[in-house]
C-alpha cells in the first residue's frame, strides 16, 4: 500500500505526518544536529512511500553564512553592480546599519571580456553569469555558460535560467543567492538516506519539485518550510467559506505569519530574506524570532526583550531538562498554568515545572520581579511582536483585521492565538486537526508545480498580449512535462503591470483582454496605496505563467482520514482534544491538549468543535 509521507523539519521539533488509505497519523520527533539523520530515523520507511519534504537547508545556510564561494561574469563596467544595488538604506535612522555584504567577493567579479578571466576565476566553487541585458537576449547568456564551463571545468549557472526578468540587481542577485546555496541543499537532499519511490520538495511558491530540480533551484526553497502550512491554512479557510484568512504558525523558533484571499495563497516574485533580494515565486510569509523557545533577557536600558535568540532543540527550554538555563516563552507559558504539567510533549518529552521556575527566577532577579511577573512580561512582549507581524499582513496592506479569521497552528499556536485574535478584534480563530503538525499536512496538499516568467514590456491596447501570454503558458506545461512526465492539470497566467512611467508592478492576476487588466490592476492598486488614476494608461512588464497537477490530497481526505473522537474528557479545565465531538461546546477559561499542541481558552472565550473537527473560537 502507498503511503503519503510529509516531513517538516523546524529549528526544534520535525513533524511527520502519514496518510495511507484509511487513517492520517501525526508526530513529533526533536530536530537533530544533522537533520538528514533525523529526518531518516523519524519514520519507518517503505519502498514505495512518497516522500514529500519541507525543508530548512536553504534558510539555514544563508543565516549562517556558510554557502559557496562564487564567482561573477557579468559586462564589463558592471562588476560592482551587485554592491552598490539599490542604494536604499535598511532603517533611515540608524546610521551604524548596513547592508549584508555581497555573496560573491571583489575579486571574483570579472568583466567578460577580462584576458584574465579563467586564471581570475580560479578560486571560484561556482560561477554566476549575469548580463546586463540577459533578460532580453538569454541565448546569449547561456551560450556564456556553456563556454565558461567547458573552459573552467566547474559549475557555472546563467541567471536567465533562474529568474528570466529584468532589473538587473535583482536578477544578479538572485542568481547568486541560487549559487551560494546550492552545494549546501544539493548535499542535504542528497544525503537523506531515504529508500522511497518518489522524493519531493516544498517551493517556496507552495508547490512540489523533484529532489534533482530542488537541489538545482536552491533560491527557490528559501520558504520550503512555512509554505507547507499557507497551503493547508488555505484549504482549511476555503472548506469553511473564508475569504480572508490569516495563517499563524507559532513553532519552536520562529512565528511565521501570511495572509490569503480567496482560498489562495498570495504568491508573489519580490521579497527578502535575511536582507538580500530573491526574486522567485515566493508566498508572502512574514517570519519573526518568537516562538517557544524564544529566550527573555534584558537590554541595555533595562527591559525586559523576548528573542529572537531561540533554544531550539539543544539544550531546548529550561523545562525540557536537556541543560537550557535561559527562560523562554515555553517555560513562561508552563509556569502560568497554560500548559499542563503532566503533558508529554510531543508524547515523549516530560516538562519540569520546577526548572522554568529557576530560569524566571533568575531573571526576574535581575528585574526584580517574581518569576510569575516574568512569565507574564514575557508572553506580553512576544504577543506584542506577533500583534505587530498580522498588522503588517493585514492594516498595513489595505486589509481590516476584522474581517478575517485567524487560522492557528504549530506546537504554540494554540496558546496565543485567541489573545492576538482579541487584540486585533479578528472575530474568530480557527484551530485544525493535526494543527502541530499542519505544516507536514500541507506538504500533502500541495500541488505539483512549474513557473515560467518572461519580461515583455507591452502598452495599453498591445493586440499582442494573447499571443503573448499563451508563449509563456506553452512554456510552463513544456516544463511541467519535462518535470512530472504528465502534462499539467491546470495553467493559470499572470501579468506584472504599472502605470505608465512608474518604477514598480503590481501582480495581478492572468487577462488577455485590456480592459479586465485594467480593472484588475487598479483594484490591486488601490488596495495597496489607497489610490488610481483613472485615464492614466498602463503598461504590462512582466507575463507570468504557473503549470500545476493535482495534489496529492484535499483537505476533505486528510479529516475524512482522521481518528474518530471518544467521549469527551475533561479533568480540572483541562480537555483531550482527540474526546471532542463535531458540536462539542467549551467555555473559557480552559485548555486543550493534544500530543502535539495546546490550545488556550480565556475567559469570555466560546470553543465550538465544527464537522471536520476545527476548533472554532470566538468571544462572547
Amino acid at each position: 500500500m502507498t503511503r503519503l509521507i510529509g516531513v517538516d523539519v523546524g529549528g526544534t521539533f520535525t513533524d511527520v505526518v502519514i496518510s495511507d488509505e484509511a487513517t492520517v497519523t501525526g508526530f513529533k520527533v526533536p530536530t537533530t544536529p544533522n537533520q538528514a539523520t533525523g529526518v531518516a530515523a523519524a519514520v519507518d520507511w517503505r519502498a514505495d512511500d512518497q516522500f514529500l519534504h519541507g525543508t530548512t537547508a536553504a534558510t539555514n545556510t544563508l543565516l549562517e553564512e556558510r554557502g559557496a564561494r562564487l564567482g561573477l561574469v557579468t559586462d564589463v563596467g558592471f562588476e560592482d553592480l551587485v554592491e552598490i544595488g539599490r542604494q536604499d538604506r535598511p532603517s533611515l535612522y540608524d546610521p551604524d546599519v548596513d547592508r549584508p555584504r555581497p555573496l560573491v567577493e571583489r575579486g571574483l567579479r570579472v568583466g567578460r571580456d577580462d584576458e584574465e578571466l579563467t586564471s581570475r576565476l580560479a578560486d571560484a566553487e561556482i560561477v554566476v553569469v549575469g548580463l546586463i541585458e540577459g533578460y532580453l537576449r538569454p541565448e546569449e547568456e547561456v551560450a556564456l555558460t556553456t563556454d565558461l564551463r567547458r573552459r573552467l571545468g566547474r559549475p557555472v549557472l546563467a541567471a536567465t535560467t533562474i529568474t528570466p526578468e529584468f532589473r538587473e540587481y535583482e536578477r544578479l542577485a538572485t542568481a547568486l543567492l541560487s549559487a551560494y546555496l546550492t552545494p549546501s541543499v544539493a548535499g542535504y537532499l542528497g544525503s537523506l538516506e531515504v529508500p522511497v519511490s518518489r522524493r519531493l520538495v516544498m517551493t517556496s511558491a507552495g508547490g512540489l519539485l523533484p529532489f534533482d530540480q530542488g537541489a538545482m533551484n536552491a533560491a527557490r526553497l528559501v520558504l520550503s518550510g512555512p509554505a507547507g502550512g499557507v497551503v493547508a491554512a488555505a484549504a482549511l479557510g476555503a472548506s469553511h467559506g473564508h475569504d480572508t484568512v490569516i495563517s499563524f504558525d507559532m513553532g519552536g523558533t520562529s512565528t511565521d505569519v501570511c495572509r490569503i484571499d480567496r482560498g489562495r495563497p498570495l504568491v508573489g516574485t519580490g521579497h527578502r530574506v535575511a536582507g538580500r533580494e530573491n526574486r522567485v515565486p515566493s508566498v508572502p510569509v512574514r517570519t519573526i524570532g518568537a516562538g517557544g523557545g524564544s529566550m527573555g533577557w534584558i537590554d541595555p536600558g533595562g527591559a525586559l526583550r523576548v528573542g529572537p535568540q531561540s533554544a531550539g532543540a539543544v539544550p531546548g527550554p529550561a523545562c525540557y531538562g536537556s541543560g537550557g538555563t535561559a527562560a523562554t516563552v515555553t517555560d513562561a507559558n508552563l509556569m502560568l498554568g497554560h500548559i499542563p504539567l503532566d503533558l508529554d510533549l510531543a508524547g515523549s518529552l516530560p516538562l519540569d515545572g520546577g526548572l522554568a521556575e529557576k530560569a524566571l527566577a533568575r531573571l526576574g532577579e535581575r528585574l526584580d520581579m517574581s518569576p510569575r511577573a516574568v512569565a507574564e512580561g514575557m508572553l506580553r512582549v512576544v504577543d506584542s511582536h506577533m500583534e505587530h507581524a498580522i498588522r503588517a499582513v493585514t492594516v498595513e496592506q489595505g486589509v481590516d483585521p476584522r474581517e478575517t479569521a485567524l487560522v492557528a497552528f504549530g506546537g504554540a499556536g494554540g496558546l496565543h492565538a485567541p489573545r492576538l485574535a482579541a487584540a486585533l478584534a479578528i472575530p474568530r480563530v480557527l484551530v485544525p486537526p493535526f494543527s502541530g503538525v499542519f505544516s507536514a499536512i500541507g506538504l500533502l496538499m500541495a500541488p505539483p508545480r512549474a513557473d515560467a516568467a518572461r519580461t515583455m514590456i507591452m502598452a495599453e491596447g498591445d493586440r499582442s498580449l494573447g499571443a503573448r501570454a499563451t508563449e509563456v503558458e506553452t512554456t510552463a506545461t513544456q516544463r511541467y512535462l519535462e518535470l512530472f512526465g504528465r502534462g499539467p492539470a491546470v495553467v493559470e497566467g499572470g501579468l506584472d503591470c504599472r502605470y505608465a512611467g512608474q518604477s514598480h508592478e503590481v501582480e495581478i492576476e492572468g487577462a488577455t483582454d485590456w480592459a479586465a487588466v485594467r480593472a484588475g490592476f487598479e483594484e490591486a492598486h488601490h488596495r495597496l496605496f489607497g489610490f488610481v488614476r483613472p485615464g492614466e494608461p498602463i503598461e504590462v512588464v512582466n507575463v507570468r505563467a504557473v503549470a500545476s497537477g493535482d495534489p496529492p490530497l484535499t483537505w476533505a481526505e486528510v479529516s475524512a482520514r482522521s481518528p474518530a473522537p471518544g467521549p469527551p474528557l475533561e479533568t480540572g479545565g483541562v480537555w483531550r482534544r482527540d474526546t471532542l465531538p463535531p458540536g462539542h461546546e467549551v467555555e473559557g477559561p480552559a485548555v486543550i491538549i493534544e500530543e502535539t499542541s495546546a490550545v488556550l481558552l480565556g475567559a469570555g472565550d466560546h470553543l465550538l468543535v465544527l464537522d471536520d473537527g476545527t476548533l472554532e473560537i470566538t468571544r462572547g
